[in-house]
This record gives C-alpha cells, sequence and structure tokens, in this order.
C-alpha cells in the first residue's frame, strides 16, 4: 500500500510518503513529485520518508533525481538512513550539471521487457532453480539472539576491526622494545689490504724511522661474539611507549564500536525483515477476506439478491490484494537476502526467522540519566579519550627530547687473523648525550602536537553533542513509537469490527458492497498502521541501546 500526502509549512512544502516505493507505486512517486515541482519550481521541498518500508532500485533511481531537483530528505532506520547517505555522498562528489534522463526509461523497458518474456524462458529458468535447490544447504532458522551471535562471529566487517585492535598491540610492543636491552650475535671473515700512504701520508712515524711502505696486506681479519646496547635514561622513549599503550586502547575501543554497529545493522535488519513478514501474513489474510468477500457477492448474485457490480468490484478488490501479496513476498525475500549478508552465510543458505514482531512495553528512560551513561559506557567516547591521552604523552615525548639521555653499548668478540689463532676482545662504553640545537626541529613538533590536541578537543565536544542527540532523538521516537503501538491496535480492532458490520449489512441486503470494500482498505491501513508502529517501536529501542553503548548487553546474552 502507499499513500502520499503533502503539507506546506513554513515556506516548505513537506512531501510524505507511506508504505514501499517499489514497482508500480514508484511511478505513481514521481507523477506526484513532477506535479509539484512543476507548480512551484523554486519551492523548498522537504520530504518524510519515515513511513517508507522499502525502497527498490527504480525507487533509488528517482530519489536520485529528486535529489538533483532540491528536495531535502528526512528518514527513520539503518537501511533508508543509509540509502539517503549514499544519495547525498554520490551527488556531493558529482558535478552539478544534470545528466541525461534515461536510467528511469532504461529502468521501465527491463521492466516491461520482463513482463514480456515468453512462458517457456521463465519456466526453463524455474526449472533450473528447482534442480539446484536440491543441492541447497537445509534451511537455517535464526532468533535474533542467534543472528547477532553468527554476525559477531563471522561478518567481515566486525574481523577487520578486530585485527586493526590486534595491529595496535603489536605497534606497542614495537615502543616498548625501544627502551629494553638488544643484543645480536655477529661473525665475519674478512680479507685487508690497507692503503698507508693514503692513512698517514707516506711520511714516517717517528724522526729518523723509515718511511712506511706503500699498503700492508692482503691478511684475514676473522672475528665472532656477541653485541649488545640499552638505553639507561631516556624519557623520551618511555612517554613514546606510554603513548602506543594509550592508541592501543583507543584501537580496542574503535573495535567495540565496530562491534555495537555491527549489532545495530543486524539487529535492524532482523526486524525490518520481521516486518516484511509480518506484510505478507497481513496481506495473505486480506487475500483471505477479499476471497470470502468474492464468494459471498457471487453467491448473493446466484440467488438474485446481489448484482453483478457487487461482484465485479469485489473481485477488482480480490485482484489488488493479490498484487499487494505478491509484493509483499518480494520484500521479504529480498529482505532475507541483506540479513544472509550481513551474517556473512554461504549464498545457497536458506535463512528463517524463529522469532516474530512483538511489543514489549518499558518505563520510558530519563534523558539527562541516559546521556550520563552513553559518556561512560559509548566506546566511541572512550577512544576519542585514549587519543587524546596519547597525543598528550606523544608532546610530553617530543619535549623530553631536549633532555640528556644516558646509553650503553658493548661488545665481545674472538678476534685474530683466522679461527685458530684468535684471541678474546672486548669493547664496553656509556654515552651520555646533550641535545644543543636542532634547528626548531623539536620546537615546530611541540606546536604540532598542539594543534593535535586542539583538533582533539573540537571532535571531543563535537562527539559529546553527538551522542546527547542520539539519545535524545532515539528516546523522543522511543515514546512516539510507543504511543503509535497504542493506537494502532485501537485502529485494527475499530477496522475489523467495521467490516463485520459491512458483511452483515452487505448480506442482509441492507448496502451494497462499497461499504465492505470501504472497510476492507480501512482494514488495510489499520494493518499497516500497526505493523509500522511495532517496527518503529522495536527500532527505536535498538536506536536507543545503542545511543548509551549496550547492544551488546541488550541483544547479544
Amino acid at each position: 500500500m502507499l499513500r502520499i500526502t503533502t503539507e506546506t509549512k513554513r515556506a516548505k512544502t513537506v512531501l510524505t510518503i507511506e508504505g514501499r516505493v517499489a514497482g508500480p507505486s514508484v511511478t505513481t512517486v514521481e507523477q506526484c513529485w513532477r506535479e509539484l515541482y512543476a507548480a512551484s519550481p523554486k519551492q523548498k521541498f522537504v520530504v518524510d520518508l519515515c513511513g517508507v518500508s522499502y525502497i527498490d532500485n527504480a525507487g533509488k533511481v528517482l530519489l536520485r533525481e529528486m535529489h538533483r531537483q532540491g528536495a531535502e530528505f528526512h528518514a527513520e532506520g539503518c537501511l533508508n538512513q543509509a540509502i539517503i547517505g549514499e544519495i547525498s555522498a554520490e551527488e556531493s562528489g558529482k558535478d552539478k550539471e544534470k545528466k541525461p534522463k534515461g536510467a528511469p526509461i532504461i529502468f521501465y523497458i527491463a521492466f516491461f521487457s520482463l513482463l514480456l518474456m515468453p512462458g517457456h524462458v521463465l519456466a526453463q529458468e524455474t526449472a533450473q532453480q528447482s534442480a539446484s535447490a536440491t543441492t541447497n544447504p537445509a534451511a537455517q532458522k535464526l532468533t535474533l539472539e542467534q543472528a547477532v551471535a553468527l554476525a559477531l562471529k563471522q561478518n567481515p566487517t566486525q574481523q577487520i576491526g578486530l585485527i586493526t585492535a590486534a595491529e595496535s598491540v603489536q605497534d606497542k610492543n614495537i615502543a616498548r622494545a625501544a627502551f629494553l636491552p638488544q643484543a645480536s650475535l655477529r661473525v665475519a671473515d674478512s680479507a685487508n689490504r690497507v692503503n698507508l700512504q693514503a692513512q698517514f701520508g707516506g711520511k714516517p712515524i717517528f724522526p729518523g724511522s723509515p718511511n712506511l711502505p706503500g699498503h700492508i696486506g692482503p691478511y684475514q681479519i676473522f672475528s665472532a661474539g656477541p653485541t649488545f646496547s640499552s638505553p639507561i635514561i631516556d624519557l623520551s622513549l618511555w612517554k613514546r611507549y606510554a603513548a602506543s599503550r594509550e592508541n592501543m586502547n583507543a584501537a580496542k575501543a574503535d573495535s567495540s564500536s565496530t562491534r555495537e554497529q555491527v549489532i545495530l545493522l543486524v539487529v535492524s535488519q532482523y526486524i525490518g525483515t520481521l516486518r516484511s513478514m509480518a506484510n505478507v501474513e497481513a496481506s495473505q489474510s486480506r487475500v483471505e477476506l477479499a476471497q470470502a468477500l468474492y464468494d459471498q457477492a457471487s453467491d448473493l448474485q446466484k440467488e438474485g439478491v446481489g448484482t453483478g457490480i457487487d461482484t465485479l468490484r469485489a473481485n477488482v478488490e480480490l485482484q489488488n490484494e493479490k498484487q499487494v501479496l505478491i509484493q509483499a513476498e518480494n520484500d521479504r525475500d529480498a529482505s532475507l537476502y541483506g540479513l544472509s549478508k550481513l551474517l556473512n552465510l554461504d549464498p545457497r543458505q536458506e535463512v528463517q526467522l524463529a522469532d516474530s514482531l512483538s511489543f514489549f512495553d518499558t518505563p520510558q528512560p530519563e534523558v539527562n540519566s541516559s546521556i550520563d551513561a552513553a559518556l561512560s559506557t559509548r566506546e566511541e567516547w572512550k577512544a576519542i579519550e585514549s587519543r587524546e591521552k596519547a597525543a598528550k604523552l606523544d608532546k610530553q615525548s617530543t619535549q623530553y627530547e631536549r633532555l640528556p639521555s644516558l646509553r650503553f653499548d658493548g661488545n665481545w668478540a674472538y678476534l685474530g687473523t683466522n679461527i685458530n689463532n684468535g684471541i678474546p676482545t672486548y669493547q664496553y662504553q656509556a654515552s651520555f648525550d646533550v641535545p644543543i640545537f636542532t634547528s626548531g626541529r623539536i620546537k615546530a613538533e611541540v606546536t604540532k602536537a598542539d594543534l593535535e590536541l586542539q583538533k582533539l578537543e573540537q571532535q571531543k565536544d563535537d562527539l559529546r553533542n553527538q551522542i546527547a542527540l542520539d539519545v535524545k532523538t532515539s528516546l523522543l521516537n522511543l515514546q512516539s513509537a510507543r504511543n503509535e503501538v497504542k493506537v494502532a491496535n485501537l485502529g485494527v480492532q475499530l477496522a475489523k469490527e467495521e467490516v463485520d458490520q459491512a458483511r452483515d449489512r452487505f448480506k442482509a441486503g441492507v448496502a451494497n458492497n462499497i461499504e465492505v470494500i470501504q472497510a476492507q482498505d480501512a482494514l488495510s491501513r489499520a494493518n499497516d498502521n500497526q505493523i509500522a508502529a511495532l517496527y518503529r517501536y522495536n527500532q527505536a529501542r535498538a536506536d536507543y541501546a545503542r545511543s548509551i553503548g549496550q547492544m551488546e548487553k541488550t541483544y547479544a546474552k
């Protein structure tokens, strides 16, 4: 079912779309948009997609066209928000020149060519699919908790986050090794020839002594033994190691944040699939009702009580409901495919859902306490705090490079002209280095560290406001969705009573079946409203859990 309403607010025209933007509905939305845009092209348009349950490829093409013509989108849910974000990102990276409007035409040509495809080709493809289905693995039935656990185990984004965190641990170990003792073993055997005149100018070393020969050698030198070194006092290395530990903590927090985001995506996809399944069940129920009303109208016509127009009207309504059922089944299958992709399952693996779309009434949380809880548990906040500490430690490491450092180096070797006549030799030294002049390098690095701290401070303020906005928005949506569920449940109850009364009146001959058809439409809207309200409530609960950093605690028990 598709519902489109327009409203003018403060020099803005708000176009509200509810239902599925898919298949024939795309043409309806496109026609409505073109009429509005042609009537007032300079008007500012806001397109509300909060009530949209599914957007297919043709719908995305239309939304891109609307975005290029200046439309502003509002959407709820991860899937719709991801589609709008993708459209905005694509358009921001392109030139502002308008593209040829050939994409919708190509889509319609492909769509009608599929409709007109010969029956034997479709039958052949169906037979091939049936044959391949025998080799597919058995269907896997998943609860929401099982789906989340499976995603945490094998979702690629989650695994990449774990690998990145593991890399940061090795970066910390590398920084730690810089101020620990180092040792190595060296074995060398060399042939040497030395030009003494080049070394000493060919002059005698002592007065009256003969001149030096031009060269000596070649002669062999054999050497074997360990070398070792260790910094004794170097505060710069210690601070650099401390900074690497904070960077490791930040990477682990980023990995946990990615984990939370993956859970949110899986939960949103799961409850979105539950919504699609509920739409299928509601559509099947409406088809059964329409079939019963059609049979009733046919029986009354045969008895001479009803009219042909009543039977025809009931048959038209029956066919409409069957078409809606086909669209609902397609949306359900597409949503299941999306869930399978998030879980990184075998493409041949069929997925079934074990849970149902339901309502669990919970107390409304308090705003300020929720914000405090979010700032203490959100991994993004922990990550930026660790990065801020790491930046301060990096600055101190640079400043400590101005201080003296003490180092110890040494080696022991078995040295001789060959392996048989060598003697033990050794060299031990302690070096004390004092930086005097670095040509402004340390000052520039300290200034750069200060700028990095200022940038992190700005990012921290922005993240604090974003967390507060996430909490407030999720609580607002949660309260609104809770009220929507109550109203929608009452609406379904009243719509069912209206259908029963209309059927009784039609059966008694008091009225024709126009009232029945109208009652059917009212029941369809009530069912759609109830399913949408339950979906929004469950999505709002998930968004609230994400806003306070409790996704894994709530959904991965």
